[in-house]
């Protein structure tokens, strides 16, 4: 059964970028590889998706035109590039895969342990 493995939260100023990186051991990538995160109180919500050949590549409202997500099938890996972080951003962002472009929760087959990203005023 594939593991899917994060890295590269930490502690992080304002404005501020941060790399996530995911990646998978035991198998390869899903057809569809994502990001979702989840704040204390608050439920978890998709931040950015990609599909296997990158044909398609989806972000949320409140992270587009600041995050990049990205792949390397080859690495088995898939990355969030943030930048212009803001304090709301803090989080655990989860790594997920799926067998379908979905956005939803329910719509993984398979999750990451989580990595916290925590952006300071």
């Amino acid at each position: 059964q594939v593991q899917l493995v994060e890295s590269g939260g930490g502690l992080v100023q304002a404005g501020g970028s941060l790399r996530l990186s995911c990646t998978a051991s035991g198998g390869t990538l899903n057809y569809y590889m994502g990001w979702f995160r989840q704040a204390p109180g608050k439920e978890r919500e998709f931040v950015a998706g990609i599909t296997k050949s990158s044909s398609y590549i989806d972000y949320a409202d409140a992270i587009k035109g600041r995050f990049t997500v990205s792949r390397d099938n080859a690495k088995n890996s898939v990355y969030l590039q943030m930048d212009g972080l803001k304090p709301e951003d803090t989080a655990v962002y989860y790594c997920s895969g799926s067998w379908r472009r979905s956005q939803f929760s329910n719509g993984v087959d398979v999750w990451g342990k989580g990595t916290l990203v925590t952006v300071s005023s």
